[in-house]
């Protein structure tokens, strides 16, 4: 089960990014790769690199900047990269940074995701006489793979034979010696694209922001159930499984960064629809809409626009303070809410405000934040989210809270209104977060609202209340 030293909001899950060129050090645009997706991961990072003779490896707990900080990319040498950014949803920090190697160094492997059971996988590695003793659900996918390509097997031949044992959610970049592997769940749950660099080769990345950073052109998602093998002769597909797409839909919520497209469409121009649908759910009558920042802008801007209410900043952020979920202890938590907002008195002095908050899923931060803009002088403050209820946890990469922690499965929402102490509340609707987003409902995983898993959660379902 995914660790949940959660504290008020999701936890990043991780970020994948794969590199496989003609004549370019692959490292050094996986470098680039990773800073474009370092919201995505940010407890460590890693870089595997091969010029067709060795793997080699570099990565440290860290974000980017401090990771590869005075490092000589002649030690990454090679045409052919693979990289990772993490946050520790399972196996904790130490001792699993990824991309994952072993001292056979036949294969490296970066993974986002989860694999919530992991029976099959351990008692196949077991029977093997691989030891699983310690080994995150990362690295048991590596000991599997690898372990059918140390008896002679192609890396096509050993990721088909180890897919089945899989059961879970992932996105991996792999490599070998001469090959650049990409693989996805047949669910799709973790976004996962291809782009290409001219006449010098392919990208492999979690999002298409992390195209646009190595000026790569955007050619398609990975299918879900599909394999992508990148080596001399370009890319050729497999499909593993039958796919049915059932992208996490928190991913257009909060986590994929507002430049990104999915299938297509503009994360930005999704999240400005969530506001405009908010508005035409309900309009609230308010001097200002201001937008808890950074990722509740484009819902703020959307509301501001279908309501008419004036947009306004009334809450300054901090880009200097860790996040708050980070802190164990709460009163040091909620003294790191302080630090890293800060209110407007100019705008909120006197006003009836509302404030747009992309989702709401502890609730910790907001209760406080709704005080601090009282004291700043707000007359009236009212909050909506541009997201339905979360009452249900992740178990596919997301480090969400346990279920009794979830504001949403423990209060109605008048107490959850009382408990931040607004005026008002309101969350757009299920039937207009789907509206929002211009695709159909049966392409995303819903599970946090809805409490459907489309992929076994094996005894995590004994965890969960589905009455809710």
């Amino acid at each position: 089960m995914p660790e949940r030293d959660f504290q008020g909001r999701p936890i990043e899950e991780c970020a994948v990014f794969g590199v496989y060129t003609k004549s370019f050090k692959a490292s050094q645009l996986v470098y680039a790769g990773l800073w474009a997706l370092q919201h995505r991961g940010q407890d460590s990072s890693g870089i595997s690199s091969t010029d067709g003779q060795e793997i080699y490896t570099h990565k440290a707990p860290g974000l980017v900047a401090s990771v590869y900080e005075g490092l000589n990319f002649d030690r990454l040498n090679g045409h052919i990269a693979i990289g990772h950014d993490r946050y520790a949803t399972s196996g904790g920090i130490e001792g699993h940074i990824q991309p994952i190697t072993s001292d056979h160094n036949l294969v490296a492997l970066a993974h986002n995701g989860t694999l919530p059971v992991r029976l099959e996988l351990t008692n196949f590695l077991q029977s093997k006489d691989i030891s699983t003793n310690q080994l995150n659900d990362s690295e048991l996918m590596h000991a599997a793979i690898e372990y059918y390509i140390s008896k002679g097997k192609p890396v096509e031949e050993a990721v088909g034979l180890s897919f089945p044992l899989f059961t879970g959610a992932f996105s991996i970049v792999a490599l070998t010696k001469d090959k650049l592997i990409g693989l996805r769940d047949a669910y799709g749950i973790r976004p996962f694209c291809i782009g290409q660099l001219g006449d010098e080769g392919f990208v492999l990345s979690s999002e298409t922001c992390g195209l646009d950073s190595v000026g790569a052109t955007y050619i398609r998602d990975v299918e879900p159930g599909e394999m992508v093998v990148i080596d001399e002769n370009g890319l050729h597909s497999q499909s593993l499984a039958r796919g049915v797409e059932r992208l996490d839909i928190f991913e257009i919520v909060y986590f994929a960064r507002p430049d990104s497209f999915i299938r297509g469409k503009s994360i930005n121009e999704m999240r400005r629809e969530m506001g405009r649908q908010l508005a035409i759910e309900r309009v609230i009558d308010a001097d200002v809409v201001i937008p808890v920042p950074n990722s509740a802008i484009p819902a703020a801007l959307g509301y501001a626009e279908q309501s008419g209410i004036p947009f306004d900043h009334g809450l300054l952020k901090n880009g200097y303070i860790n996040r708050t979920f980070i802190n164990p202890s709460t009163l040091l938590r909620e003294k790191e809410v302080a630090m890293k907002f800060s209110p407007m008195p100019g705008v909120l002095q006197g006003e009836r405000v509302i404030v747009i908050e992309d989702s709401i899923v502890r609730g910790t931060t907001l209760r406080n934040l709704v005080s601090m803009m009282k004291v700043a002088g707000a007359k009236e403050v009212h909050l909506l989210s541009a997201s339905p209820p979360v009452k249900y946890p992740d178990f596919y990469g997301i480090a969400t809270p346990e279920q009794t922690e979830l504001i949403a499965s423990q209060m109605s929402v008048d107490q959850i209104r009382a408990f931040f102490g607004a005026d008002s509340l309101q969350y757009l609707s299920y039937e207009g977060l789907i509206k929002a987003t211009g695709l159909s409902e049966n392409s995303f995983c819903t599970a946090c609202y809805t409490g459907e898993y489309p992929i076994d959660i094996g005894d995590n379902a004994k965890q969960i209340n589905f009455a809710v």
